[in-house]
């Protein structure tokens, strides 16, 4: 398509250019800063809970989560169960969120999103540290973790449709590093509150002070820009040009914004025009003479059957790469670990109370040492290589795990009460949150958002982000029971799964580091959909840093068609004609 200077370019003194005093880079990293302060109270809030189960003012506030040794068996198996519902409700709170945002996503644009969910997650936290009934604390969990379900869906998509291709995934690791920065402060908060023995704020302050983060959020998020690509989906191109040169930080009048925003109208237009049984060369005909205009965006319905059919940029098969991509996440079984890292040390290592949360908090901060890893290698390696090493670590440590917690266990469980293993199975787990954090950890949060074209976006990604919370409440329910019952061999399951990603990785997931997202449509576009793994090598031989989009290379491909049939015909009559 030719390049026109639009009317905003020409035009430029109420179009905003600077964002709180910010341009170019500047702005790029405050986006980072404060959109991934929703990544550091979701951090926040994961870790928070395992250092408290517990504590003894805890179960005396809340007697039905006491799991102690010296309950009746009937007693502790319900008990066990009540615990895990109270701190997994959570994740339902999440998925909750999160769908809700399949519907409000693109209706209310990235920045409410993020505002109403730190709002709600304030609201949750309130109720929370105020509990004094198991129910209120329950509610709090939930409408807590509502905010956050709004909040993890709608980050990644600010990042990435505000970033560079090339320091896309850099920022959106970072924002796993906040994560596990998150769940460290909360360790160690959870522990230095631990020897507050005289009343009951050894739990309630450290709930309570992630309340912090989300105002902070709360007042600051709505100064940030608004996605340029939402803005143009939402035709304000003139709001969509001035963050395009904030983001670049260069003029209104600049050949990168016209053609970003001329890139990103194209790939609406062709979705439009594929809605309506025009597709190919003859969708960008239209658009090129000016016959077919931008027209409204689809309805809530429109975008849901969208995402479940595949036309020309396979939405289903991308759709289903994100949501698996964010359940794989879950059944790792990091979150065994998260919510109750001081707990596993405390009753399946054998340490005392004092050394259990010492560990955790330990535990915590080496995971966010070794998620940095992740943040300088994830360009250089890319997505599937950093996956691939993180699955094959993981299994590997679970495995390793089986074996010293059942050498660790004591006989009356199975095991063989061996002091040494117990320190082993300590340190295994440190290991295992190593591979967790430079594998797995940010990237759940990048690829889905990278993955999805743009007219879907924000549905897929509130579906896939469903299925991470959804998944995380089944690990997070089940993990107290499972150590209940079976005992060490629960790790046997988590290393099983983990050995299983494998080859789901290797088969099935494209490399996407250093593309456009348009050009990622572009890789889909060529893809089979009854043979779903060849985009795997698809995205290897496709040049890079392409600046067609998926129509330029199917009219190519439509020109070569007709060149090889011109050809043939002419063999044809030669034949004949001799």
């Amino acid at each position: 398509m030719k390049l026109q200077v639009p009317a905003f370019a020409r035009s430029s003194s109420d179009v905003k250019t600077s964002f709180m005093g910010a341009r170019g880079q500047k702005l790029h990293n405050l986006v980072a800063a404060i959109a991934g302060l929703g990544f550091l109270l979701f951090g926040y809030d994961q870790g928070v809970m395992g250092g408290l189960l517990t504590l003894d003012t805890f179960i005396q506030q809340f007697p039905k989560m006491d799991t102690s040794d010296y309950l009746p068996p009937k007693v502790k198996t319900f008990n066990t169960t009540i615990q895990g519902t109270a701190v997994g409700i959570y994740e339902i709170g999440c998925m909750i969120g999160a769908l809700f945002t399949m519907w409000a996503g693109d209706k209310l644009g990235r920045r409410y999103m993020i505002f109403f969910g730190s709002i709600i997650m304030t609201i949750g936290a309130i109720l929370q540290c105020a509990s004094y009934s198991l129910g209120q604390f329950i509610a709090g969990r939930v409408i807590s973790g509502i905010g956050n379900g709004f909040i993890t869906a709608t980050v990644p998509m600010l990042q990435s449709e505000c970033a560079k291709p090339e320091r896309r995934g850099k920022l959106v690791m970072l924002e796993g590093a906040l994560i596990t920065a998150g769940i460290a402060l909360s360790y160690w908060i959870d522990f230095g509150f631990y020897w507050v023995r005289t009343n009951d704020a050894d739990w309630r302050f450290p709930i309570a002070f992630q309340i912090v983060f989300s105002l902070v959020l709360t007042f600051t998020i709505m100064s940030l820009p608004e996605s340029p690509r939402w803005l143009v989906k939402k035709q304000r191109f003139e709001e969509a040009a001035g963050v395009f040169a904030a983001l670049e930080d260069v003029p209104l009048d600049d050949p990168y914004v016209i053609n970003q925003i001329t890139s990103v109208k194209e790939s609406i237009m062709m979705e439009q025009l594929a809605q309506l049984g025009v597709d190919g060369v003859d969708a960008r005909r239209k658009i090129q003479s000016g016959e077919f205009q931008m027209g409204q965006e689809l309805s809530f319905i429109g975008q849901m059957k969208l995402m479940f059919t595949f036309g020309k940029k396979k939405n289903f098969h991308r759709t289903m790469l994100a949501y698996w991509n964010q359940v794989m996440q879950q059944v790792t079984g990091i979150n065994l670990i998260t919510y109750y890292a001081a707990y596993i040390y405390q009753t399946s290592v054998g340490m005392n109370a004092t050394d259990s949360r010492i560990l955790a908090a330990c535990n915590g901060t080496e995971y966010f040492m070794a998620s940095w890893v992740a943040f300088y290698t994830i360009e250089r390696f890319g997505r599937r290589k950093l996956m691939l090493f993180g699955a094959v670590g993981q299994a590997c440590t679970m495995a390793i795990l089986t074996g010293c917690v059942y050498a660790a266990s004591k006989p009356e469980d199975g095991g063989l009460d061996m002091q040494g293993a117990g320190i082993a199975a300590a340190v295994f787990l440190f290991v295992f949150n190593t591979f967790f954090a430079i594998g797995w950890l940010g990237m759940t949060w990048l690829y889905p958002a990278e993955i999805s074209s743009l007219e879907i976006r924000a549905p897929a990604n509130g579906l896939s982000t469903s299925g991470n919370w959804a998944f995380n409440f089944m690990v997070v329910m089940i993990t107290p029971v499972a150590f209940n019952s079976i005992k060490w061999k629960t790790y046997i399951i988590f290393a099983c799964i983990n050995a299983f990603m494998v080859p789901m990785v290797y088969f099935f997931y494209p490399e996407t580091a250093g593309r456009s997202l348009e050009e990622i449509d572009m890789i889909f576009a060529e893809s089979n959909p009854r043979t779903p793994w060849d985009v795997v090598g698809i995205a290897n031989r496709l040049p890079k840093n392409s600046v067609a989009t998926y129509d330029d290379y199917e009219a190519g491909e439509q020109e070569e068609k007709a060149i090889v049939e011109t050809a043939e015909s002419v063999s044809h009559d030669s034949a004949e004609f001799q």
